[in-house]
């Protein structure tokens, strides 16, 4: 009888599961990035899944337990994607099964979200392009001065945060974090890659999302001298507001050197502060004591950067604190590459929003961010760089010549070449600030 009770109770207890992963699609998104496209279903509640491959043709068959969709696939625009068609039907008259007709072979990947404070239930599903190249790590770019002397530029890594299907903070009247920090990114990266010495690249090109550790092996591997990742804050109480920089915590900076050290794959890679340096064939004390001073350095010159951006950005912003905060964000863990975090201001503030959200705030903001790690990199430049050559070596002889390119003020090339307006007209003998694209100047020493 008690044997008859028990199973009777394990039947119950089973439908009563079953019963909750039963679950609706309510939509469907679809993003491409570079290198893959993400599809998101949005769900009523949590679900059961599975996925594999078909070849001949390729077909991607995604089975979601005890589903009902309610959504249509024929919203979604599959150019530019491995998709070419999606097709949908039950199985056992309970399990929505989804199939990917591809136009070519991909590697999948999938896996299941839990509700946050912008969307419920997510199953996403990531599909990574084969036969991509890999990142190359670009060759130090050579600047050359008028009088012929040589130099590597200085490379920045310009992050916008979030991107694709994770919108970030959501502000004021509806202001979307990912929309504000890319507009700025790609002012900054347009700031630096009009500066001589410096040269820039955007982790994130559009609305797409990048994982954080990815961001970081991005920087790597294209060897950036500074990661810069730009981010707009948020919190419960609308009053808070200003601008904030942070460096790495110490504490997160000790976690990620045994992390590193844990994985003899990872400590592999190039080593910036202490040179060309392996850790693969070092043994495990030695390697500890170098990674630890190439964290430590990093760290150090990661507090002095974002002093510099904080006290520009205090010239335009209120500043939420008027010092350099740190935390362990994810994307600042390279023990080999100086990294900081912009919080541009708290979009939930109706005042911060409002002014997020405006082109001639994000200039400024690009401005400061650009000036401040501008006057760092110039008080302590990289070694063999065109920078490090014009503060170890003096001014050029002679005038600079500078071509006029698109975009191009007067105010903006005088604060390049670290002279005024005023001399950079009687050199040239312009009686206004109007110049013309292809214009030559002389830019006096």
């Amino acid at each position: 009888m008690i044997n008859r009770l028990v199973m009777m109770l394990a039947c119950v207890s089973l439908w009563l599961v079953n019963v909750t992963q039963a679950a609706d699609i309510k939509g469907v998104r679809l993003w491409r990035a570079p290198d893959n496209t993400r599809l998101v279903f949005d769900l009523s509640g949590p679900i059961d899944h599975k996925i594999f491959q078909l070849e001949n043709p390729d077909r991607l068959v995604i089975d979601i337990k005890q589903a009902d969709l309610k959504s249509a696939f024929s919203e979604l625009t599959l150019s530019n994607t491995p998709i070419n068609k999606v097709r949908h039907g039950k199985r056992n008259g309970r399990d929505l099964r989804v199939v990917l007709d591809l136009k070519t072979a991909v590697r999948p990947r999938s896996f299941v979200l839990k509700p946050n404070e912008t969307y419920g239930d997510r199953l996403v599903i990531d599909l990574y392009d084969r036969n991509v190249k890999p990142v190359v790590k670009s060759a130090p770019q050579v600047a050359i001065t008028s009088s012929g002397r040589v130099g590597r530029d200085i490379v920045i890594a310009v992050d916008a945060g979030h991107g694709g299907d994770d919108p970030g903070a959501i502000g004021y009247r509806g202001v979307r974090e990912k929309d504000v920090v890319l507009q700025i990114a790609r002012r900054l990266h347009q700031l630096f890659s009009r500066e001589p010495g410096f040269k820039s690249f955007l982790i994130r090109e559009g609305d797409y999302y990048v994982g954080l550790r990815q961001r970081t092996v991005i920087a790597r591997q294209r060897r950036a001298d500074l990661f810069v990742s730009i981010h707009a804050d948020a919190f419960k109480n609308r009053r808070a507001n200003g601008a904030s920089v942070f460096a790495l915590s110490q504490r997160g900076a000790t976690s990620e050197t045994a992390r590193w050290l844990a994985s003899r794959e990872n400590s592999s890679d190039l080593i910036g502060g202490v040179g060309n340096v392996s850790l693969s064939d070092k043994d495990a004390t030695l390697a500890g004591v170098l990674l630890d001073l190439s964290m430590t350095a990093t760290l150090t010159s990661s507090l002095e950067a974002g002093g510099q951006v904080l006290r520009n950005m205090g010239q335009i912003s209120r500043l939420h604190k008027r010092h350099v905060e740190q935390a362990g964000f994810m994307v600042l863990k390279s023990p080999d590459i100086p990294s900081i975090l912009v919080e541009t201001g708290f979009i939930t503030n109706p005042t911060d929003g409002q002014k997020l959200a405006t082109r001639s705030h994000q200039e400024n903001l690009a401005q400061a961010v650009f000036k401040g790690l501008k006057s760092y990199f110039y008080q302590v430049p990289p070694a063999n760089t065109y920078v490090a050559q014009l503060k170890h070596r003096g001014p050029v002889n002679g005038p600079t010549r500078y071509v006029i390119k698109r975009g191009d003020t007067l105010s903006e090339i005088a604060s390049r070449h670290n002279v005024s307006v005023s001399s950079l007209r009687a050199r040239n003998n312009l009686k206004a600030d109007r110049i013309r694209v292809g214009q030559i100047l002389q830019i006096p020493n």
